[in-house]
């Protein structure tokens, strides 16, 4: 088996949400179980894989729970409910691999890493934000949601969204590059 081949997997966070019956961690940890499954399978032929992910669906759920539980409760920045998805999810992810790893009897480290990205400043999206967060709602919350300092518009006739940045990401941060050189060595 040769060990010198990388693969990246992208899971999209939508692809954790099977259908709107179907949303809960429950169900999401089902979905990563079954991709991990795939994901052992490509150990098995000589990969070693860096996984990444998506999480639209899960920080617009913690939006949503940041919405019910406001003014009981602080309401979480955006910045900190993306890393708070990234830990939640490569947690499930983690999980998972090392779970089906064991079955199989390969012996292999599994880390999930929290990181950040390096991006342009002058990047154009910073001057617009278009990329639709969390759930729909009514011209009235958006107004709120406006006063609060978010970007709103409205998308497609399906109601109001917040909006956040779409941006290039130049290159992830947070780890050095002699960390990634470990962490895809499997000895």
């Amino acid at each position: 088996m040769t060990q010198n081949k990388v693969a990246v997997v992208a899971v999209g966070g939508n692809a954790l949400i099977i259908d709107k019956q179907h949303e809960d961690v429950a169900s999401q940890v089902k979905a990563v179980e079954e991709t991990c499954k795939h994901i052992a399978d490509m150990i098995v032929q000589g990969w070693n894989v860096v996984v990444t992910h998506g999480n639209g669906p899960q920080v617009g759920f913690i939006l949503r729970r940041n919405e019910l539980a406001y003014p009981e409760v602080h309401s979480t920045p955006l910045d900190v409910i993306g890393a708070d998805t990234q830990g939640a999810i490569g947690y499930m992810i983690a999980r998972a691999l090392d779970n089906e790893f064991k079955k199989r009897g390969i012996k292999r480290d599994v880390a999930a890493v929290v990181t950040q990205v390096l991006v342009d400043r002058n990047d154009p999206g910073f001057q617009r934000p278009s990329k639709g967060i969390g759930g729909f709602t009514t011209r009235a919350k958006a107004i709120e949601f406006e006063k609060q300092g978010w970007t709103v518009r409205e998308d497609a006739g399906r109601g109001w969204r917040r909006t956040t940045r779409r941006r290039v990401c130049l290159a992830p941060t947070g780890a050095a590059p002699e960390t990634w050189q470990r962490l895809l060595r499997p000895e």
